[in-house]
């Protein structure tokens, strides 16, 4: 079994991903500053340190002995990046920088990069395919490919192994519901469970790829065991898209509309033919039955 870190361990994709790891017998490292994450999402079982990755003599000591590190850590979201992109800047970028530059030091195997699919950046009804070029329309966005070119350095410059996986819209259990950094799924969820109309942005017929976390958990896990081009991008997403109106229509309930807002787009969606090649990779969940199991696991009644 080997000694992993996860960075932003005590988040939504993090403290899944860590569950996984340690559920497999590898003795796990969590770094989070709990700014978004969450304590109890914390498995009992891994080592945590709570400390910034913006802080990289905090961080350092604690890649010795690692063979691989999962950086889940960022600030996300389009719209708060818009709002305020200093603090976004230094947690995405410098705070990626630190972790591969700690990485490197500590002699780890491989870094495992949480990137974005925001930074195709494109409105174009088409499946997004990763030889396509990045055209970033957000301060998150561009924050994030940014990323995978330090990652993409770092393997032709030092000889670290990274692999940039290109999330699309990722949904499931510890999802965070409330606040700037919530998604729609759990935006919707929460809504109904606080027994408010759900806030369609603009007219709800954008389409967004939307990937369940076991699915993105078993990427991570296969991006780790692969062996895959140095600094490579695959994108990990279901591969089929659905309205935001569909998704109100799977959680039912009243819903109300809100103004469009700048930076987001009208369709995405992954062509993940590179992640079962290279991987062996495919999803799992269908979001019909995977939202049922959600709204249940809510105490949330269809109406």
């Amino acid at each position: 079994m080997s000694k992993v870190l996860v960075t932003g361990g005590a988040g939504f994709i993090g403290s899944n991903l860590t569950d996984w790891l340690i559920n497999a017998g590898h003795e796990a490292v969590v770094i989070d500053n709990l700014v978004t994450g969450k304590r109890e999402n914390l498995n009992p079982k891994a080592k945590f340190i709570e400390v910034d990755i913006t802080n990289y003599e905090a961080i350092a000591p604690h890649f010795a002995g690692v063979e691989v590190v999962f950086h889940t850590a960022a600030l996300a979201r389009i719209q708060p990046s818009i709002q305020n992109p200093l603090p976004y800047n230094e947690t995405n970028i410098t705070g990626t920088l630190n972790v591969l530059w700690a990485a490197k030091n500590a002699g780890v195997k491989k870094v495992v990069y949480s990137a974005s699919s925001s930074a195709y950046g494109r409105d174009e009804d088409v499946a997004l395919r990763e030889d396509m070029d990045a055209r970033p329309g957000s301060p998150y966005a561009l924050q994030k490919y940014v990323g995978e070119l330090y990652c993409q350095l770092f393997s032709k410059l030092y000889g670290l192994q990274t692999v940039c996986l290109r999330y699309f819209n990722v949904y499931g259990p510890r999802q965070i519901t409330e606040g700037a950094y919530a998604a729609v799924i759990g935006i919707f969820l929460q809504q109904r469970k606080d027994g408010k109309p759900m806030t369609i942005v603009g007219d709800g017929t954008q389409r967004r790829d939307f990937t369940h976390i076991e699915d993105v958990v078993n990427a991570n896990v296969l991006a780790w065991e692969k062996d895959v081009p140095p600094g490579d991008v695959i994108n990990v997403g279901a591969g089929n898209n659905y309205s935001i109106n569909e998704i109100a229509n799977f959680i039912a309930g009243a819903t109300v509309n809100t103004p469009e807002r700048p930076g987001e787009y009208k369709t995405t969606l992954a062509d993940n033919s590179k992640a079962r090649e290279l991987l062996g990779w495919a999803p799992t969940r269908e979001l019909p039955e995977a939202i049922a199991q959600l709204l249940e696991q809510h105490g949330i009644t269809k109406v």
